[in-house]
């Protein structure tokens, strides 16, 4: 499986080891690279890089596909942890779709990676993310349910994102992503993106409204047009939204 060299790996580990820096971000965010090794996934054979961090204790874990060391212009999908999507395949929202995409896109590439992020439930974690779940089922959307239990919008950080990436030696990429804040926020730590590579992927009944509030209230660059006879305007309430559809 071509990818990182034996020597490659050995380096990387050596000089993590004992690596400490100011840290990213307002948190002050370090991380580590603990452990690589080879993953054979039904999208492809990737490597898998190990991640320790000196804020929480999270696991962080970068995908990798073929070298990335010093490369110009890697693909580069940031993905953050969604137990109910990934694992369970909940339909409420378009978290494992994004991902399986993502690891078929890169597997077919002759490089790039998939930083996954333990964040789940937008950086609120999964118990505060059943609780906006039963919010939502009450009549409020994304971002309300989430302002009711006191978070913001989005509470995700890219800071260790960011930190993964120069940890890898990538010299810039492109970045598969609908949400300017992951742009904005890794170019603040450094990152230079060279292009954005939108992701967006067909929607279902339960996810539907959903990405809409995504692109009405949180601002991400999903073209809804072709999937729905609604049109929604940003900065549109969660009212005038759900009229829409009743």
């Amino acid at each position: 499986m071509s990818g990182l060299t034996h020597e490659q790996i050995e380096i990387l580990i050596e000089e993590n080891c004992c690596h400490e820096c100011d840290g990213y971000g307002d948190e002050n965010i370090c991380v580590r690279i603990e452990a690589i090794a080879d993953l054979p996934t039904r999208f492809g054979n990737f490597q898998i890089v190990a991640f320790s961090n000196n804020r929480d204790g999270k696991e962080h874990v970068a995908i990798v596909k073929g070298d990335v060391i010093d490369a110009e212009n890697v693909p580069v999908r940031l993905h953050s942890e969604c137990l109910t999507g990934d694992v369970i395949g909940s339909l409420r929202c378009d978290c494992r779709d994004q991902l399986e995409a993502a690891l078929k896109k890169i597997g077919e590439m002759d490089r790039g990676i998939v930083v996954y992020l333990r964040q789940e439930g937008r950086g609120i974690g999964l118990t505060n993310k059943i609780r906006a779940y039963s919010l939502q089922d009450a009549g409020l959307d994304t971002v309300d349910a989430n302002l009711a239990l006191g978070f913001s919008d989005d509470e995700r950080d890219y800071a260790v994102a960011a930190h993964m990436l120069h940890s890898l030696k990538v010299n810039s990429i492109q970045l598969m992503t609908n949400n300017p804040k992951k742009i904005a926020q890794l170019e603040q730590h450094g990152i230079k993106i060279a292009e954005r590579l939108p992701h967006i992927l067909p929607s279902n009944e339960h996810n539907r409204f959903y990405l809409e509030t995504k692109a009405a209230r949180s601002g991400h660059l999903i073209d809804m047009l072709e999937q729905r006879e609604p049109i929604i305007v940003e900065g549109m309430s969660h009212k005038q939204i759900k009229a829409l559809y009743e």
